[in-house]
Formats: C-alpha cells, structure tokens, sequence
C-alpha cells in the first residue's frame, strides 16, 4: 500500500505540470502580498491575521483548481491504459482508489504550504517576522475545509465523466466576483475585510462567527465523507 502511495505522489509531484502550477502560485502569491496585502486590510496591519486571511482568500482560487488538477491525473488516457495493468494484479482495487486519494490530497497540501511559506518569507522579508501563531488559525479554516471539499467532490464528479472536474474549477472564480453572505464569506476571502470593518475597532482580534464556523465544519465534513465514498464504491 506504501509503495503505492508512494509511487502516486511521485507520478503526480514530478511531472511537467505541477511545477508549472506550483511557480503560478509563487508568482501570483508574491503579486498579491507585495501590492495588496502589504497595504493592510480594513486598517488592518499587513502581517495581522485579517490580512493574511485576505491573501488566502486570493489564493483559494489558485489551490482549488491545483487541487483539481491532481485529480485529472487518474482521468486521463495514460491512467486508462496503467488502470488495464493494475487490474491483473492481486491488489484490491480500492487500495489503489485510496492511495490515490492519499496522494492527491499530500500534492494539495503541499501546494498549500507552498502558498503559506511564501507569506512567512514575505513577512520575515519585508517586517523582519511577527507573532506566527496568529496566522495558525486563518489558515486551518480557511483552506483545510474546502480543500477537502474541492477533493471529495472532485473525486466523485471524475468518476461521472473526466472533463466534469475541469467545469468544477470554474466556481471559486465565479464566487469571487460576487458578494457573499458572512456565512460564506470565506469561501471568496471576502470575509476578512467586511468582518473586520463590522467589529467596529481599529485592528479588531481575529474572530469568526458561529455561522461561518459551522459553514466550514459542513465542507470538512462532506468533503471528507465523498472521499471515503469513492474509495468504498469502486
């Protein structure tokens, strides 16, 4: 199952795309930190956690689609002609389907540490650091949910029909150019600016309300019951 696992994440990690999709995300990251985060957010200091949070909220775009792309991987006709071969063998197809599932979701997370190292160089780069532990929080709900969400259900949509995943990347682009209710708001980032203006204090402590919370604990939840679906179903 390890070997496996093992050879998934190399077929996923060294190939000629996902270092092409990892050097976008470095160079939009940078983009985005040196032009807009760097001016704070909702009066906000730059390295203060609504700050952060509104740089993922740019990224999230980014890594849902990244984290779909993993996934086309095990879709495409070379995939086809490897799962002929991998049928003869004594394993059983479900491990297959899970260390697929393993690996993709290690390639996601490693794109999405990619996105949070490149704010710490930033901020180490520009203010010689800051108090790192705030930004533990952002980042936990705001990218594990629904990055899982955006696996689990990739997962299933791929085993519909192939090019159903490529459409499925098009929502966080739609999400961002629309307004959002607070409950949603991280889905699009825009929570961090119109949350932080509505506390009504200057820099404000990071705070979420109980509705963008369980909002969040809905995508973990359903992102990480479609994973298991999959594996179970094939």
């Amino acid at each position: 199952m390890l070997k496996i696992y093992a050879y998934e994440c190399r077929r996923l990690m060294w190939n000629k795309f996902f270092p092409g999709i990892a050097l976008v995300l470095l160079f939009y990251g940078w983009q985005i930190l040196d032009r807009i985060t760097i001016l704070g957010v909702a009066h906000t200091a730059p390295f203060s956690a609504w700050s952060y949070g509104d740089y993922l909220g740019y990224m999230l775009p980014l890594l849902w689609i990244g984290a779909l792309f993993t996934l086309s991987f095990f879709t495409s006709c070379a995939d086809e002609r490897r799962r002929r071969l991998t049928s003869a063998t004594p394993v059983k197809p479900s491990h297959y389907a899970l260390a697929r599932c393993c690996a993709a979701m290690t390639a996601t997370a490693v794109l999405s540490l990619e996105a949070v190292a490149l704010a710490v160089v930033f901020y180490v780069h520009m203010f010689g650091g800051c108090d790192f532990g705030e930004l533990v929080y952002p980042t936990l709900i705001t990218l594990i949910p629904t990055l899982v969400f955006a696996l689990g259900s990739g997962w299933i949509l791929a085993g519909i029909r192939p090019w159903l995943l490529f459409v499925w990347m098009l929502p966080p682009v739609v999400l961002a150019a629309i307004p959002l209710p607070e409950a949603l708001g991280l889905l699009n980032g825009s929570l961090f600016e119109t949350r932080a203006l509505a506390l009504g204090v200057l820099d404000p402590a990071f705070s979420l309300s109980f509705a963008t919370i369980a909002v969040q604990c809905a995508l973990l939840l359903c992102g990480i019951l479609l994973l298991i679906l999959r594996p179970a179903r094939h």
